[in-house]
C-alpha cells in the first residue's frame, strides 16, 4: 500500500473531512497522533492503542537516536516491527528537540551540533542524517529537519531561521529521493515543515517556498510555543492558504482539547500533542466539562466516574474516589487510567469533529465544546 490522501467533502468554515493511505494502514482525517517519543506512548500498551482505535502515532528520531540507537532498529527490522505496532507511524526530524536544548547545541548551516541531554555526548545532526536515522526506522511519514525558534523573536532571526528551514528542507528531499531505496520502507514519503515564527508574511512565503519544492504533505511547525491561541490560529491560517489543497496538512504540537476545532476549520488535517499523556501523569483529567484534578480533596469518596458522559473503558468501571487513591499513593495504575481515559478523550473529539464536518456543522461543534469545557466539573 502506497501512500495517498484525498479530501473527501470540506466544510464551510475550512475544515476538511480526509483519508490519509499510508502503508501501514488509513488514517481518518483530521486525526490526532498520540506521542510515543520514545517508542511507547507512556502508560499505554499497543493492544489498549489498537483498543482505543489509534491509527497513526509520532515517535522521535532524537530520542530514538540517541537511545537505543537507529542501527539497532534498523536490525530489528525498523520501528514497526521493533515496537510490535502494526498501525502508521510518523517520525519527527528531532529539530524540535534540539531546539528544546539551548544550552546544548549550536546552530549552523551545516546543521546542529549537540549535545546529549543523556550522557553529555556530542552529536552533529544534519539534514540528510536526520533523514537517513528516519529511513532506518522506515516510519511512514519522515520529516524534513528545520530550524525552530523561541516565542518571540526578532524578525531578522525569525527571516533568517526560516531560510535555513527551506535550505535544508531542499537537503532532506535530494537525500531521500537518491537514498529510498536503502530505507526500511521503501515508500515512505518525507514531509516539508514551514516556519516563520510570529509574523504571517514570513509564515506565507515559508510556505510558498516549500511548495515550489514538491512534497507529498506539509506541516506547519514553530507554533504553540508560548504565543496567544488566537494568533496560532492566524499564523496557521496565512500557511495553510499557501498550501496544495490536495495534499495533507499536519500542525505540529497542539493543543488543549477546546482548541483543535479552531485548528481544524484552519484546514488542519493532523496534529499531536503531549497534553493527553503528560497531563494524565500529573493527575490532570480531560473531561466534558473540563478539567478536573483528580488530587482535589473533593473528590475523596465521589463514587461518580472521571466523566459521565464518557464511554471509555476507564469510566465504565472506576470512580474518581479510586482514581484519587491511585494517584496519591503514587500507584502505576493511576498514570495508566488517566492516561487511557485522556488518550480516548482525544480521539473522541476528533471522531465527533469528523461527523460535525460530515454534516456541515464544525462551528456549532466547536461552540458546544467550548462552552462545556469553561464550566468546570462538579
Amino acid at each position: 500500500m502506497k501512500f495517498g490522501f484525498e479530501v473527501l467533502k470540506t466544510d464551510p468554515s475550512g475544515a476538511r473531512l480526509g483519508r490519509l493511505t499510508t502503508p501501514h494502514g488509513v488514517v481518518d482525517t483530521p486525526a490526532f497522533m498520540p506521542v510515543g517519543t520514545a517508542g511507547t506512548v507512556k502508560g499505554l500498551t499497543q493492544q489498549a492503542l489498537e483498543e482505543l482505535g489509534v491509527q497513526i502515532l509520532l515517535s522521535n528520531t532524537y530520542h530514538l537516536y540517541l537511545r537505543p540507537g537507529h542501527d539497532l532498529i534498523r536490525r530489528m527490522g525498523g520501528l514497526h516491527r521493533f515496537m510490535a505496532w502494526r498501525g502508521a507511524i510518523l517520525t519527527d526530524s528531532g529539530g524540535y528537540q534540539v531546539f528544546s536544548l539551548a544550552k546544548l547545541r549550536k546552530i549552523s548551516d551545516e546543521g546542529a551540533l549537540f549535545r546529549s541531554h543523556l550522557d553529555g555526548s556530542e552529536h552533529l545532526l544534519t539534514p540528510e542524517k536526520s533523514v537517513e536515522i528516519q529511513q532506518l526506522f522506515g516510519s511512514d511519514i519522515a520529516m524534513a529537519f528545520d530550524e525552530c525558534i523561541e516565542y518571540p523573536a526578532d524578525r531578522e532571526r525569525t527571516r533568517s531561521a526560516a531560510q535555513r528551514t527551506f535550505k535544508w528542507a531542499r537537503r532532506c528531499r535530494d537525500f531521500a529521493g537518491e537514498n529510498l531505496h536503502a530505507s526500511v520502507n521503501p515508500v515512505q514519503v518525507l514531509f516539508g515543515i514551514v516556519q516563520g515564527g510570529g509574523f504571517a508574511d514570513l509564515r506565507r512565503e515559508s510556505a510558498r517556498e516549500l511548495v515550489s519544492l514538491d512534497f507529498p504533505g506539509y506541516a506547519i511547525g514553530g507554533l504553540a510555543v508560548g504565543e496567544p491561541h488566537p494568533l496560532t490560529c492566524e499564523l496557521t491560517s496565512a500557511a495553510a492558504a499557501e498550501l496544495p489543497v490536495e495534499r495533507p496538512r499536519y500542525l505540529m504540537g497542539v493543543g488543549l482539547p477546546e482548541q483543535i476545532p479552531d485548528y481544524v476549520r484552519c484546514g488542519i488535517d493532523v496534529m499531536d500533542c503531549v497534553l493527553p499523556t503528560r497531563n494524565a501523569r500529573n493527575g490532570c483529567l480531560f473531561t466534558s466539562e473540563g478539567r478536573l484534578n483528580i488530587a482535589n480533596a473533593r473528590y475523596t469518596d465521589d463514587q461518580r466516574p472521571p466523566d459521565e458522559t464518557c464511554n471509555c473503558a476507564v469510566c465504565a468501571r472506576y470512580t474518581r474516589a479510586y482514581l484519587r487513591h491511585l494517584f496519591l499513593a503514587n500507584e502505576i495504575l493511576g498514570a495508566i487510567l488517566n492516561t487511557l481515559h485522556n488518550t480516548h478523550f482525544y480521539l473522541d473529539i476528533m471522531r465527533k469533529i469528523r461527523k460535525s464536518i460530515a454534516f456541515g456543522d464544525v462551528a456549532g461543534f466547536s461552540a458546544e465544546l467550548q462552552a462545556r469545557m469553561k464550566a468546570g466539573p462538579s
